[in-house]
């Protein structure tokens, strides 16, 4: 599927790629609808219908992704909360193998993901992940969320890559096309995002359900 000998580095997403989605949909789906509905006196259903609104309000921009938004909005400490669930953090299966791989194949490792500052540091406590890593890029950082245009020459600025030769590794189609328009040659999907969910349909992009699919001609 890809031409090792054609890439320098490899940027990864964090939330439904290296890391298993299933805590991220747990924790916005479930745990806060009930705190929030605790915290006001709700029926769990009319707090669950409130907040979807008010998620979608934000879709597909920065501020979706920030706690600090979520804990002003809501009067929730979502950073804490998220400590209340923080056994459901979990890596994909060989993301570790798949991370050691490419050290060995002198390929440069990057996070690059829509996270706020807070969440990445409790998944990195948690997983230790930031030790297979060489560079940690957020979003919130930059100002700008990875499906925006004008993402990614924000990334160029602090980490020069080669579109030509970079691997770009993400399980969003929106945050994938925005790559490609760029002007990425090597794209990859990850199908799986959330073990306790469906596979997503494979679309426009090479995909994979797990990272263990590329370690053969990884290794060899």
């Amino acid at each position: 599927m890809i031409d090792w000998n054609a890439i320098d580095k490899v940027f990864l997403d964090m939330d439904g790629t290296l890391l298993d989605l299933h805590f991220d949909n747990r924790f916005w789906r479930e745990h806060v609808p009930a705190r929030y509905a605790a915290a006001r006196d709700l029926p769990l259903d009319q707090a669950k219908a409130q907040l979807l609104a008010r998620y979608k309000d934000h879709e597909d921009t920065l501020t979706w992704y920030c706690l600090d938004h979520w804990s002003r909005e809501l009067g929730l400490d979502i950073a804490l909360l998220k400590e209340e669930i923080d056994h459901l953090i979990a890596v994909h299966p060989q993301v570790l193998e798949f991370l050691e791989a490419l050290a060995a194949r002198g390929k440069r490792r990057v996070l690059v993901t829509n996270a706020h500052q807070k969440a990445i540091a409790l998944k990195m406590r948690k997983t230790r992940l930031a030790g297979h890593l060489e560079r940690i890029i957020s979003a919130h950082d930059l100002g700008l969320a990875k499906e925006t245009p004008g993402f990614w020459p924000l990334v160029q600025a602090i980490e020069p890559f080669d579109p030509e030769r970079t691997l770009f590794v993400d399980d969003s189609p929106k945050v994938l096309r925005a790559a490609r328009d760029y002007g990425f040659r090597h794209l990859l999907a990850v199908l799986a995002p959330d073990s306790k969910a469906p596979p997503n349909a494979g679309g426009a992009y090479p995909a994979i359900h797990g990272f263990g699919e590329l370690l053969p001609s990884l290794r060899g």
